[in-house]
């Protein structure tokens, strides 16, 4: 397992949109993907998980990635959480 913080530069957060967007990403990696905020945790595979964290700009996130892949998955997804996307 191995894992990264990263900030939410998203003037408007992480809403719908970009969620859709990590998710789809997240669904092409075989490991698992979990998310860090705040003290919640969400599966980096689920919308719905994901909303619930509520991250808005800013937003300090742990991601982990854990398994076949983990490497390429934690810099791709590295790379959603802090681009824009509106």
């Amino acid at each position: 397992m191995i894992s990264q913080t990263f900030t939410i530069i998203n003037p408007t957060g992480f809403h719908v949109r970009p969620t859709k967007t990590f998710v789809q990403l997240a669904s092409s990696f075989p490991c698992k993907i979990t998310l860090h905020c705040n003290g919640k945790k969400a599966n980096g595979k689920s919308s719905l998980s994901m909303l619930t964290l509520g991250l808005t700009t800013n937003s300090e996130v742990l991601l982990e990635t854990d398994g076949d892949q983990e490497q390429e998955a934690l810099k791709a997804l590295g790379e959603v959480l802090t681009s824009l996307h509106d």
